[in-house]
């Protein structure tokens, strides 16, 4: 089982590389504070996590808190404990050297989701739930943009933003509001073409892909990745069928730019194209 799951590695990390030497030209830039912004330090087990939202990153965090002592297990671990408590450290919190000495010996990974699963995951968490920071940032900004004869109180709060809405924010050059880590590129998050991952996981083999990445560490045994939904448990997870009642009311040029606009992960980590 072990050989198998190596070989998925190898083959992962190759066509990463390749799309990267075949794309960008960016080998040999420097690695800036910007670039590691995303990465969590686990300095016991010499792990580096870069965090892709909407792939398992709350789960992850709570793995990690748990490699650093701070916790005895993911289950004790609150959702705004692992996000708002800063319990752990940033790549970029270290200095010039701090940078350079981890990437250079710890152990970098990073775990991906097809790209329209994950931001119709990313929709329905920010925009079909109350939430006090996206309807009133992103919300007001999308409505007042893209929705013609909108309401006062759909102006004034920012909820109710509508699939098509969202996807016309996030295709026009000149946005309302800037992007976001939800629905950005992982490309842009993680600069893999940059920074040699030695893991690359998928979320759609989480369980597999994470105790195996476990096991490589030698995380203690008791240790597994959690399978617990983080928020809205009780909402079904975003499948392959609800992406594509999502993307059913977009017209067929909406999807081909959506699809265009993901092109690189879609690429560099070997999507078939929906």
């Amino acid at each position: 089982k072990w050989k198998t799951l190596y070989q998925i590695q190898g083959e992962r990390k190759r066509i990463m590389r390749e799309t990267c030497s075949k794309y960008k030209s960016n080998n040999r830039r420097i690695i800036t504070p910007y670039h590691v912004s995303r990465i969590f330090v686990e300095d016991k087990y010499r792990v580096l996590y870069c965090e892709v939202p909407k792939a398992g990153c709350s789960n992850w965090k709570r793995v990690l808190m748990v490699l650093n002592g701070l916790a005895s297990s993911t289950k004790d671990i609150q959702h705004n404990t692992v996000h708002y408590g800063n319990y752990l450290k940033r790549l970029d919190g270290f200095d010039h050297k701090g940078i350079y000495h981890r990437l250079n010996t710890y152990t970098k990974m990073l775990f991906i989701r097809e790209p329209f699963e994950k931001l119709v995951s990313a929709f329905r968490d920010k925009f079909e739930h109350p939430n006090n920071y996206y309807h009133p940032v992103f919300g007001k900004a999308i409505i007042s943009r893209y929705r013609v004869n909108a309401t006062k109180e759909a102006l004034r709060t920012g909820s109710g933003v509508k699939f098509k809405e969202f996807i016309q924010y996030l295709l026009d050059v000149h946005r309302p509001v800037g992007m976001d880590i939800h629905w950005d590129h992982v490309n842009r998050l993680c600069s893999p073409c940059l920074i040699d991952y030695d893991f690359v996981g998928k979320f759609e083999s989480m369980e597999e892909d994470a105790n195996f990445f476990l096991h490589l560490i030698g995380a203690p045994q008791n240790l597994t990745f959690p399978k617990f939904k983080d928020r809205h448990s009780n909402e079904e997870r975003t499948t392959t069928k609800i992406t594509q009642q999502y993307f059913a009311q977009l017209s067929p040029s909406q999807r081909q730019q959506s699809y265009d606009f993901y092109y690189m992960d879609y690429l560099m980590f070997n999507y078939s194209k929906p």
